[in-house]
């Protein structure tokens, strides 16, 4: 198989879709978080404290200019229908966000009418590709919230989709935001010879074990290493797990993910020049600032390829893992993957 550059070559699609929940528009509340035309974001899920936690950064009357005047304007609540954990959240994150001055809609293209970009929180990965196609076919600007699916093959279908209508999409963790971490990938310890990185890492059995919460650590990894990873193995115990890949020329990146013990989030860079601590998290405001940055100027922060590495990174990890810590090469995954996304596409 000569499947090297199939990361690259992105799969066609012109799937479309769109969503109804039936809630009650709240206008009367709407009227709180006013903002000129071009500065009005919809939000897509109420299942994640994140949707929370943007929101009353974007719409606190004391908002900083550095948010330039962008407010969470309208929200579409439905999340996941299966995991506990989020779809319980719904009622009250639904309520909170109201009482921040957010008009509930029941549709998506009802929140495309009132908005001009879109971040997508759902926290459940499965359902972003349905959710985002709407979106995209409209051609509103989007952040994709992580995961950015929970599949690789997912993904490379979004991703094409915004190239076929050139819509700007991106997708991160936070915690590619941390300020050493970037000090690194901008050559602060000069070139990056290797890194090791740290999250905790809570598995839920609808997702691939690191597309649910390892995600923040491996954006981390890939935050000062970039793309190139050509193998990766995994070993895995009940309370840890850790991931170590083998990038193109040589360099070595590992993540532990860890689900005992004390939790946090950093890692180490090692570079010609010195080495440098990963760490500590600083919030969600570093990466607020990049999504308005790139809402702003069309100018994604993170690039497709990045963003697809990553995933196919975490789905070799899983491979690894079913073969008791077996080397996996990624050009498999990528293979893999793009058959997939095409067999989803001629249903």
């Amino acid at each position: 198989m000569n499947e090297k550059h199939t990361r690259r070559n992105f799969i066609k699609t012109t799937a479309s879709g769109t969503l109804g929940f039936g809630l009650i528009s709240s206008a009367s509340m709407w009227a709180k978080a006013q903002s000129e035309e071009g500065k009005r974001i919809g939000m897509i899920g109420l299942d994640t404290s994140h949707c929370i936690a943007f929101t009353q950064e974007f719409n606190n009357t004391d908002a900083g200019p550095e948010l330039v005047g962008y407010k969470v304007m309208a929200a579409y609540p439905k999340g996941s229908s299966d995991i506990e954990s989020s779809y319980s959240r719904i009622p009250e994150y639904t309520k909170k966000i109201e009482e921040l001055g957010v008009k509930i809609v029941d549709s998506i293209d009802d929140l495309l009418e009132v908005v001009d970009v879109v971040m997508l929180e759902t926290n459940d990965g499965r359902l972003h590709l349905e959710q985002a196609l709407p979106v995209l076919n409209a051609g509103k600007t989007m952040f994709i919230d992580k995961p950015m699916t929970a599949s690789l093959s997912d993904a490379i279908i979004i991703f094409e989709k915004a190239k076929q209508l050139s819509v700007p999409i991106f997708s991160s963790s936070s915690l590619r935001y941390l300020e050493n971490a970037q000090l690194a990938a901008k050559g602060e310890i000069g070139n990056i010879v290797g890194a090791s990185t740290f999250s905790p890492c809570k598995l839920e059995p609808t997702h691939p074990d690191l597309f649910w919460y390892g995600i923040h650590g491996v954006e981390t990894l890939y935050t000062v290493m970039g793309t190139g990873c050509k193998q990766v193995s995994r070993v895995h115990t009940q309370g840890t797990d850790v991931v170590t890949g083998i990038w193109e020329d040589g360099r070595v990146g590992t993540f532990r993910g860890t689900r005992t013990g004390k939790g946090g989030y950093g890692g180490t860079a090692f570079g010609e020049t010195g080495i440098m601590e990963l760490g500590p998290y600083q919030g969600y405001k570093p990466l607020l600032l990049e999504i308005v940055k790139f809402f702003q100027t069309g100018i994604v922060p993170v690039q497709a390829e990045e963003t697809l590495e990553i995933l196919a990174f975490m789905e070799a990890a899983d491979q690894s893992k079913r073969q008791n810590g077996s080397t996996i090469d990624l050009n498999e995954i990528w293979y893999r993957a793009k058959n997939q996304a095409t067999k989803e596409l001629k249903k």
